[in-house]
């Protein structure tokens, strides 16, 4: 399993609606977390697809960018305003 793959994972800010709910994802065990305990909505089609593509990702099925489109359409459907974080 590779929880801590970020390698080719380009991190993703995400604007959750809690109060001051502003996370970055970095690796896929980050993904995991967000998308288990403070993910909204857990009942949407692009939601049910990132939790399958993060698992994909972690078993090395898909690759980690492969998962992170899947995690910007969730993003994109549960309404949460995503920014891509570059680090120079």
């Amino acid at each position: 399993m590779k929880w801590n793959t970020s390698s080719t994972f380009t991190p993703i800010g995400l604007a959750l609606r809690e109060q001051s709910a502003r996370k970055v994802v970095r690796t896929l065990g980050d993904a995991a977390y967000i998308l288990i305990k403070h993910w909204p909505y857990n009942d949407g089609e692009e939601y049910v697809g990132a939790v399958k593509a993060c698992v994909d990702a972690i078993s090395g099925q898909i690759a980690p960018e492969q998962f992170r489109e899947a995690l910007l359409r969730a993003a994109d459907e549960a309404g949460i305003a995503t920014l891509t974080v570059v680090h120079q």
